[in-house]
């Protein structure tokens, strides 16, 4: 899995910073791409990746302000253009089905592929399949606001293919009955137990993708043990009446909220145009200050989640 920032600006787009759009690439585990919020321009970003917008499975929004939902329409109807066939799903607050379909229904615009919608109000798990579940909670903004929680089912433990050869197991259909945990008789009448070759399941990966918020209990709830956990620093730390006043967060809170959580990587985006490279060079240290293994990211950032180990 990579998660690929698009844009990490807030309020409105910035030469060097556009809107809000993060992409989860998850082209090994499931071949698809998931889209988290769709500021203004994002398919123009998308022009700069090797993303496929016939790939992107699911979108998750959110919250409904502009800078994160006014890229929808156009790339929902450019997606027609570009072998996209495939269902695409919409995850958001109550509105956005609404806000969707009156904007491609005035514009004239109808997607040649299956669109669903499924809209929240409620904390809890709104996608699950065997692969992935995906939870929600409310954060504080000015209207609602949410945070997922992404978490891959753990992965089965693999077969000691080289203990098996040392014993003299043929390689063959034998090891097949012996990854389901069956047991086998070799030729010779020793009996092998598949289960006594099977590694430890191998923890899952999860993920916390949040939306703007003040401070909040929430945050470290979706966050917990997080392997990833991307969150807003639209202001520094010398600005914390304004991330008050605008409910919003900053740098340090930020931090703190990932070292509450026990994260182990702390993404930082949504940042304020206001801010240039060395007010940015500041914001990154002074969060590594209090969670050192913080990240501030800009436009087309690509960040590795490594699959667990052994």
């Amino acid at each position: 899995m990579e998660l690929l920032f698009l844009g990490t600006g807030s309020g409105v787009p910035a030469k060097h910073r556009n809107v809000s759009s993060i992409a989860l690439k998850m082209l090994n585990e499931r071949n698809t791409v998931w889209l988290f919020d769709c500021g203004e321009a994002t398919q123009h970003q998308i022009l700069h990746t090797t993303l496929k917008p016939r790939k992107i499975e699911k979108i998750f929004i959110t919250h409904l302000h502009g800078d994160h939902i006014y890229g929808l329409p156009g790339l929902l109807s450019s997606r027609s253009f570009q072998a996209g066939e495939d269902l695409l799903t919409i995850y958001g607050p109550k509105g956005i089905k609404k806000y969707v379909l009156t904007s491609l229904k005035l514009s004239g615009a109808y997607p040649t592929y299956p669109l669903k919608f499924v809209e929240f109000e409620k904390e809890g798990i709104i996608f699950e399949d065997h692969q992935f579940k995906v939870s929600i909670k409310k954060l504080v903004h000015g209207i609602p606001s949410y945070g997922f929680r992404i978490e891959e089912a753990d992965h089965e433990g693999t077969l000691d293919a080289d203990r098996l050869q040392a014993l003299g197991v043929p390689f063959g259909p034998l090891y097949g009955k012996l990854k389901k945990g069956e047991s086998v008789q070799l030729e010779d009448g020793r009996i092998i137990n598949g289960k006594d070759y099977i590694g430890k399941d191998k923890k899952g990966r999860i993920l916390a993708i949040l939306g703007d918020t003040r401070p909040t209990p929430a945050t470290v709830e979706l966050a917990k043990d997080a392997d990833v956990m991307v969150h807003e620093s639209t202001f520094s730390a010398e600005e914390s009446d304004l991330a008050r006043n605008y409910k919003h967060s900053t740098n340090v809170q930020a931090a703190q909220l990932a070292k509450d959580a026990c994260a182990k990587k702390l993404l930082l985006t949504h940042i304020s145009s206001r801010y240039l490279s060395a007010d940015i060079a500041k914001m990154a240290q002074e969060a590594r200050n209090v969670f050192q293994n913080t990240i501030l990211v800009k436009d087309f950032t690509e960040v590795v989640i490594p699959a667990p180990e052994d």
